[in-house]
């Protein structure tokens, strides 16, 4: 009975993902206005850190997953997250919205987010080799700080200079912009590729092409 339900899952899953990947360009971007939604609603879920401008939020996931899910078009996603948060919905942290929150501390992590989700939407698209849980968890764990971390920084650094008048050196940027959350995204970035394991089907080149 469970070997039945299980093949069942596979094969309505396969087919999602089959009619996904053949959609019309209007039902795509319908797909990447939803992720673009769920990363408005991680962004939600925020716990402030006393040491660090940079609070603890759950939009990472939102990224490192819509990469799965959508293919290259994750980074459309994220590019519809950013511009309408820009242009007034409030699904910014704190339900905020506006250009300030691009120009605050966090700006830069969140024009990380266009990146990394490109990024791991394309690899699993191209490489088979990327789909199996731990090549899945090292390109989430790679992507997350070579992209969402690497630009929160140089922008972090920006920021001081700017705002504080005073530059922080590497480390310090470091210390309060990547080290406090290294734990936290070793988690997300796990369950990320759990679920990726679960929800998406080894059928993404075949179907993207």
């Amino acid at each position: 009975m469970i070997a039945i339900l299980i093949k069942k899952y596979r094969w309505v899953r396969d087919n999602l993902f089959r009619q996904y990947f053949e959609a019309a360009l209007g039902y795509k971007i319908v797909l990447s206005l939803s992720m673009a939604s769920l990363t408005g609603l991680a962004a939600q879920i925020r716990i402030p850190l006393p040491f660090t401008p940079v609070p603890i939020t759950l939009q990472t996931f939102a990224v490192l997953l819509s990469g799965i899910v959508l293919g290259r078009w994750a980074g459309v996603s994220q590019l519809f997250y950013i511009g309408l948060g820009v242009a007034g919905v409030p699904w910014f942290a704190g339900w905020g919205s506006g250009i300030t929150h691009l120009l605050g501390p966090t700006g830069g992590y969140i024009a990380g987010f266009v990146a990394a989700s490109f990024f791991i939407g394309k690899m699993v698209e191209v490489s088979v080799k990327s789909r199996n849980f731990f090549s899945l968890l090292l390109l989430m764990l790679i992507t997350n700080f070579l992209f969402i971390h690497g630009f929160g920084l140089f922008y972090l650094y920006i920021w001081f200079v700017l705002f504080k008048t005073i530059p922080a050196g590497f480390f310090q940027l470091f210390k309060i912009g990547t080290m406090p959350f290294i734990p936290g995204d070793v988690i997300k970035a796990t369950v990320a590729a759990l679920l990726a394991r679960t929800l998406a089907p080894n059928l993404l080149k075949k179907h993207s092409e």
